[in-house]
């Protein structure tokens, strides 16, 4: 693009926006067209009459009126704070909500269930570290059986198991049997690490199961309140249950 060509449409730009000036005030430049000038005039009268109500509002304002905003705000060094309300439907559980049935989601959580169940069966609830989450309680009769008591003795087996929950042989097996391979460092970090995947898998499909029934509990909130029976909420609805109503008795005919 020449010269010439860029300068022809500035100054066509510029002559849409503005208009010249007579030959004795070419000094002064160009001049605001009158359309512009009228949008800009009624901008800036428009924000004047804006803080004019305002400070209108702040001088008429009631001290002791009271508004429902209260309730979820308090002053604090001259600030107002809004108080965080706790979210009651997820997006997820919303989009869930409006484009799913109940049985689809009844159906959807048997399924993470049983997966769960096969999970569990497979890993045996071993904790990852070898570490037992359960408490094993011995019970003594005198306070110096307490004092004298050894775990190590007690289970018959080596003090360097003891952390162990599994795989925990007894003193006389070691002697007994030989030590039939030693599995390499390597493969040890491995079986680690696959067991580490396989219970935060695990977690996972117990989270995911765990909001399709708070979710199918929600729906079959909703589908009991189009029922026209009087009810009052007892508890209102959170993110991890749904809301509780008490229903009138009536007798069935």
């Amino acid at each position: 693009m020449s010269a010439a060509f860029r300068k022809a449409a500035k100054t066509r730009q510029r002559e849409h926006r503005e208009r010249s000036q007579p030959g004795f005030r070419k000094r002064l430049g160009l001049l605001e067209k009158k359309k512009d000038y009228k949008l800009r005039a009624n901008d800036y009268h428009k924000k004047q009459d804006f803080l004019r109500a305002l400070r209108k509002k702040a001088l008429e304002k009631n001290p002791d009126e009271f508004y429902y905003k209260m309730t979820r705000a308090k002053l604090q060094d001259g600030v107002h704070i809004f108080k965080d309300n706790k979210e009651e439907v997820t997006a997820e559980q919303l989009k869930l909500m409006r484009t799913q049935d109940i049985k689809y989601i009844e159906m959807k959580r048997v399924a993470e269930a049983k997966k769960i169940e096969r999970l569990k069966s497979e890993l045996h609830l071993l904790d990852v570290q070898g570490k037992q989450q359960n408490k094993h309680v011995f019970f003594f009769d005198t306070k110096k059986e307490v004092e004298q008591f050894d775990v190590a003795t007690h289970l018959q087996t080596a003090p360097e198991l003891l952390d162990r929950v599994y795989n925990r042989p007894r003193i006389e097996t070691l002697q007994k049997e030989r030590v039939k391979g030693v599995t390499p460092q390597t493969r040890l970090k491995r079986i680690a690490k696959e067991r580490q995947k396989q219970y935060d898998c695990l977690t996972q499909r117990i989270e995911r199961e765990k909001q399709l029934f708070v979710v199918a509990q929600k729906i079959q909130t909703r589908k009991d309140l189009m029922d026209k029976t009087q009810k009052v909420k007892v508890k209102k609805e959170t993110v991890n249950s749904p809301a509780i109503y008490r229903f009138q008795t009536r007798r069935k005919r």
